[in-house]
């Protein structure tokens, strides 16, 4: 029995891979880091072959250095960062433009235009989602649109995907046109109800459905690795965007059951089970993944700006030399002196929804100084994190018992206690806190076989660390009556 599973988590950063043993435990990791490209203000962009060539390396690493028998690899299994747009052409595998990827702004308008129309019931209605920027739909619209390539797609010579789809077209033998039901949700053009592109929505857009990819089950044999990448033709048997995929690492199979991810944003899942929940509270309704063709859903939040605030503390501000630095910064003060920090850099996601919005830096005093407001940057993380939370308790009519978290975030043990005092609510952090690529590796192994069914992927699960709430409920009161003061103040800031 083969005993090695691999994935390949290709995020909005770097291109990682993991491998893994089937009870869940990480042999070998590497990542490779990619350029972000800012054309303009509010745009982002990656460069098609950077984002191939890195997982490529990852992939040839992490099996050198976990020194496996490249034999005993039974699956591999993609999980990716999701929205993000490529269009390329079916014959030569070139892309047309850079991906545009899913933090990217520059379709705002376009869907200032949808909602206008009244087009908002509909889509939410159909896809679960809030008409946004974020999602792919726009973004593919924007480049048939602005490359005069409409009727090329309309021949069918042009390949839409995102990420999961670009890697299995370069990676797998044939050259699959695939994507998960989890990443074709992401798209506002997939009807969950139909588990199929809906054709209304492909008229609104204009987009043609020839250049669709075929819409697959997440953990499912799709074809058969090229040979020569790691010289054996290896079963491609998962896709999954990363939110799902971590959902399915953390073992959160039963409604009710919710995951936190502290990536570059960060993304709260709950699994609902076959029910699918229309938030009433600017959630979004999503694949929580499709297996057997039976899908099993879930609601989310999202939070644009979560590690990538650190990081802009790192990079832009200079205030931290690494990210690894901010836990020790924020704890060499008591409290922030009533500093907020609003990292809207990008807009804010749920359950806000506001694409105007822009980063706030509220309360400051002459006494505020470097570590009030790295410590600021990390609540912000938390307070973000709260509000999604207490829309999920709202939509469901209970607060979840638990969260469970992952992610580079995670680790500080600062932002979790912290998480665990504002939301009132236990944090549970894993032994493995790459869920992410877990829940890839799994699915894949469900797909071949190496495991008999979804439930015993959960044997890979086990607790590393539990924060209990400790706050007083006057103080986390205080607090967030504070942090919404300061959002208020960062809403509907920009230009429309």
């Amino acid at each position: 029995m083969a005993k090695v599973l691999v994935a390949l988590d290709q995020g909005t950063t770097s291109s990682r891979a993991v491998v893994f043993d089937v009870s869940g435990r990480m042999l070998a990791a590497h990542g490779v880091e990619f350029p972000q490209i800012y054309p303009k203000p509010g745009w982002v962009e990656h460069n098609p072959q950077d984002i191939l060539n890195s997982q490529i390396t990852a992939l040839k690493e992490a099996v050198k250095k976990s020194g496996v028998d490249v034999a005993d690899i039974a699956a591999i299994g993609i999980t990716n960062q999701r929205e993000t747009t490529l269009l390329w052409d079916r014959e030569t595998g070139e892309c047309v433009h850079n991906a545009i990827v899913w933090q990217c702004r520059r379709t705002a308008h376009d869907v200032d235009k949808l909602v206008e129309q009244g087009w908002s019931p509909v889509i939410r209605e159909k896809t679960g989602l809030v008409p946004d920027a974020y999602f792919s739909g726009t973004k593919l619209a924007w480049l048939l649109k602005r490359l005069n390539l409409h009727d090329r797609a309309e021949r069918g010579e042009l390949c839409f995907g995102t990420v999961d789809s670009f890697l299995a077209w370069h990676l797998v033998q044939g050259h699959p046109h695939v994507t998960d039901a989890t990443n074709a949700g992401r798209t506002m053009l997939f009807n969950l109800a139909t588990q199929d592109w809906d054709d209304e929505l492909l008229r609104l857009m204009d987009i043609p459905r020839a250049c669709l990819p075929q819409v697959v089950d997440s953990s499912q044999v799709i074809g058969m690795l090229d040979e020569s990448i790691l010289g054996r033709a290896i079963p491609v048997a998962a896709m999954a965007g990363d939110q799902h995929a971590s959902l399915f690492g953390q073992a959160c199979l039963q409604p009710g059951m919710v995951k936190n991810t502290y990536g570059t944003g960060c993304f709260m899942l709950m699994n609902t089970g076959d029910k699918l929940i229309a938030s009433e509270s600017g959630l979004l309704s999503t694949m929580a993944w499709r297996i057997g063709g039976k899908p099993t859903y879930a609601l989310e939040g999202s939070v644009f700006m979560g590690g990538a605030t650190i990081q802009w503390l790192r990079d832009e501000m200079k205030m931290l030399s690494t990210a690894a630095e901010s836990e020790a910064v924020a704890r060499s003060v008591q409290d922030t002196g009533g500093v907020y920090l609003v990292p809207a850099f990008t807009g804010l996601g749920a359950p806000w929804w506001d694409q105007y919005s822009r980063g706030a830096l509220v309360g400051m005093t002459r006494g505020t100084g470097r570590a009030h407001v790295v410590r600021a940057a990390l609540e912000a993380i938390a307070y973000q994190s709260a509000d999604l939370m207490q829309a999920m308790a709202q939509d469901c009519g209970f607060v979840p018992t638990r969260l469970q978290v992952d992610g580079g975030a995670s680790a500080n043990a600062f932002l979790m206690q912290f998480q665990a005092d504002i939301m009132n609510v236990p944090v549970v952090r894993p032994v493995v806190m790459e869920t992410t690529a877990l829940g890839a590796a799994l699915l894949a192994g469900l797909a071949v076989g190496v495991y008999a069914n979804a439930e015993e992927t959960a044997k890979a699960w086990q607790q590393e660390a539990l924060f209990q709430p400790e706050m007083e409920e006057y103080a986390r009161k205080n607090l967030l009556d504070g942090w919404h003061k300061a959002v208020g103040r960062a809403r509907d800031w920009a230009e429309h």
